[in-house]
């Protein structure tokens, strides 16, 4: 077994054939707004066990129920199966369409798959996982339906969880050289064009961003460029380019992070995986749309050759930066990720995803990620994707006076311009990369790409974000 894309699988979905008596059904039911027997609680995702069903709660109010809700369900209860060792369970559709909620079923099922994740790769395991097999009753006429939902629904969450897996490996197992070897098998394995480019290369092509904000660790930077070609695309379709920031550790350099800070830094390279993950996603999926990610990989460290503040580096697009901040050093790898893509593609549009700042941590709390964009249109899409995927986006302005606030004295720009609108001024930085006619769109993930504890279908640590997003975008188009 290829440990590195086949996880450990504690739940799967399967069309029935034959209902067997003896498996407990499944029951969704709203709640009484006094407790009662044999009812559920309040809560959404309560479980109770009786009468050889597992009923799970939708809440207390008919009103208040979304696709959100069913998601939230199917994940407490995926929980609950795995941790009663329940071998098999019966689904009945039609009940959860008896709702008329649009999107529920698929929704109840990334519930359930997500909500069953464990990374348990380093944990000794006393004994083999044996999945939870949820059989899927639909009425004959609807069978083909159904299969296509569960499979739709069990591939996109098979690159949701690999993201989670991979955003979850310490950096002693992923730097940017192991990421890229990562990305060349993951290329292999789903038809993708891979193309790799050192650090050698990268400084020869003039990149001295990205260059240089690896040059303090032994594992020097990557770019890494993957291209999914599309199913049967236009023949003058051209590519969506997803940007993603794979900081796989960060110290923060020489303004190096506190104590607290720094633990959880393997996180910052959520933005580059979950654009590994989309590439996944659509090739799994068969979208037409041609996709093109671009993952600037680095290790942020400290050491002799480690870039400093007040350094001025020439970026790809030939302009300057003064370094402020060495802690500042995503906007630095991606500015010639941009430029990259803007050279050697023609983009549809260009997204680029990141951990960026802590500043919209404080802004928008792990409810949000924060969306900043130069076209209405590409913005307004980006947000509708992500209220329906429940993966939530806010847009934050960028007015041309937070460009003042980094504006350098020795240079082009300096890569900060301190606390006020920190995460605005993240993303007006990029912006300075990204040509006006090309349609740009950037999500600082920093506040949901992980989270400290669990949710109803997430365990504590990375979320997959944005993958579920992006692939909602994608097919839209």
């Amino acid at each position: 077994m290829n440990t590195i894309f086949d996880l450990p699988q504690h739940l799967t979905i399967h069309l029935a054939t034959e209902p067997n008596p003896a498996t407990p059904k499944i029951r969704l039911m709203i709640a009484p707004e006094k407790p009662a027997v044999n009812m559920p609680n309040k809560s959404v995702g309560d479980i109770l066990y009786t009468d050889n069903q597992v009923i799970v709660s939708l809440g207390d109010s008919a009103n208040k129920i979304s696709a959100e809700t069913f998601r939230k369900a199917g994940g407490s209860l995926a929980k609950w199966l795995v941790q009663h060792n329940v071998a098999e369970i019966n689904l009945y559709p039609d009940e959860i369409s008896s709702y008329q909620i649009p999107n529920a079923i698929p929704a109840f099922y990334e519930g359930l798959l997500l909500g069953a994740f464990q990374f348990e790769r380093y944990k000794k395991i006393e004994a083999s996982v044996t999945p939870v097999q949820v059989w899927v009753h639909a009425q004959p006429n609807e069978q083909t339906s159904a299969q296509e939902q569960i499979e739709r629904s069990s591939r996109l969450c098979a690159a949701v969880n690999l993201a989670r897996d991979w955003a979850h490996e310490p950096a002693n197992v992923i730097n940017p050289i192991t990421l890229a070897e990562r990305a060349q098998l993951l290329a292999e394995r789903y038809g993708l064009r891979c193309t790799v480019l050192t650090d050698k290369e990268l400084e020869d092509m003039g990149a001295g961003a990205i260059v240089a904000v690896g040059k303090g660790s032994q594992t020097p930077s990557r770019l890494i460029i993957l291209e999914y070609p599309g199913k049967n695309p236009p023949a003058d379709a051209q590519p969506i380019v997803l940007v993603g920031k794979a900081l796989t550790f960060d110290t923060g350099g020489y303004s190096i992070k506190t104590t607290e800070g720094i633990v959880g830094m393997k996180y910052d390279k959520c933005g580059g995986i979950t654009v590994l993950a989309t590439l996944m996603a659509a090739a799994e999926l068969g979208l037409s749309q041609p996709i093109v990610g671009i993952i600037g990989a680095a290790e942020n460290m400290i050491s002799a050759q480690a870039y400093r503040p007040d350094d001025i580096l020439r970026s790809l697009s030939g302009k300057t930066i003064e370094v402020i901040s060495t802690d500042a050093e995503g906007r630095l790898v991606l500015a010639d990720a941009l430029t990259y893509a803007q050279k050697n593609f023609k983009p549809r549009a260009i997204i680029d995803l990141a951990t960026l700042t802590g500043g919209v941590l404080v802004a928008l709390g792990r409810v949000r990620a924060g969306l900043m964009s130069n076209n209405d249109e590409l913005a307004q899409a980006l947000y509708a994707a992500g209220q329906s995927t429940h993966e939530r986006l806010w847009r934050l302005p960028l007015d041309e006076e937070f460009a003042q606030l980094i504006k350098s004295d020795d240079a082009d720009i300096k890569n900060s311009g301190g606390r006020e609108g920190h995460c605005i001024l993240g993303g007006t930085f990029l912006k300075h990369f990204v040509e006006d006619t090309t349609p740009w769109a950037h999500l600082d993930i920093a506040g949901v790409a992980d989270s400290p504890k669990e949710s109803a279908y997430c365990p504590k640590g990375a979320t997959g974000f944005g993958v579920r997003l992006l692939i909602q975008y994608l097919e839209t188009l």
